[in-house]
């Protein structure tokens, strides 16, 4: 074996199910890399719930729970949208919506070094990566993928923000697509997902940005032919509001 199992089959039967604190998932041999993601627990060869949510598992061997919060617990290697709130001499402060702050090192970017530390102001908003979570400490961040280079990480400027669920965050980031967002498929915008349920949008007009964010924060708990008929209904009354100007 490489280190990487397949899914118990205890586990398995489990999938996209709701499970409550004390539920056992699955029986577990010892893997060293098994990845415990936000509301799961392993303790000696069991994997155990934690909180009530929906069991989610991505290959090869990461398990998680799925449940709509406004806080957010934070786990490695999460991507999230934060916002500077302070500096230190080695960090960043960074409100992620959980407990505590968490820390950027003024490095953790791409070429950076003491002597090449970014300008960011309180305030700024970064879409960064969850590096460390551990409990009873600060979470730390980085704004570099693991092979160290920015990709998409970094400072986001201009646009609009704003706070959902950690539920709907999810929601938008699974595949395949999901509905709302298919449904603007030929409209021209830039979306970023915080796993920590903070999303940012741009467009090329402020009424766009407008129509798409209220369509995201109404999606949550509409069907897929809702969602559709939602932005349809938005966009046609946008529209008519522009052809009358």
């Amino acid at each position: 074996m490489d280190g990487q199992i397949s899914a118990p089959t205890q586990a398995t039967s489990l999938f996209d199910q709701t499970v409550i604190p004390g539920d056992i998932i699955a029986d577990l041999p010892s893997v060293a890399n098994l990845r415990v993601g936000s509301g799961l627990r392993q303790d000696c060869f069991e994997l155990l719930a934690t909180k009530v949510g929906k069991l989610r598992y991505k290959k090869p061997n990461k398990y998680w729970l799925e449940s709509s919060h406004k806080r957010y617990d934070p786990s490695a290697e999460d991507t999230i949208l934060g916002i500077v709130v302070g500096r230190k001499s080695e960090n960043f402060l960074v409100d992620i919506k959980s407990p505590s702050l968490a820390l950027l090192p003024v490095v953790a970017f791409e070429g950076g070094t003491k002597k090449n530390i970014p300008k960011l102001e309180i305030g700024s908003l970064l879409y960064a990566r969850v590096v460390k979570a551990y409990h009873g400490t600060n979470p730390e961040l980085s704004c570099t993928d693991a092979s160290g280079k920015a990709a998409q990480f970094g400072p986001l400027k201009e646009g609009y923000m704003f706070d959902s669920s950690t539920g709907l965050a999810r929601m938008l980031l699974s595949t395949p697509t999901c509905p709302v967002l298919q449904a603007f498929d030929m409209q021209s915008f830039e979306i970023v997902i915080g796993l920590n349920g903070r999303i940012w949008v741009n467009a090329s007009t402020p009424s766009m940005v407008v129509l798409i964010s209220n369509a995201i924060m109404a999606s949550e708990f509409l069907s897929a032919s809702q969602q559709a008929n939602m932005v349809k209904e938005l966009t046609d009354r946008l529209q008519a509001c522009c052809s009358v100007r």
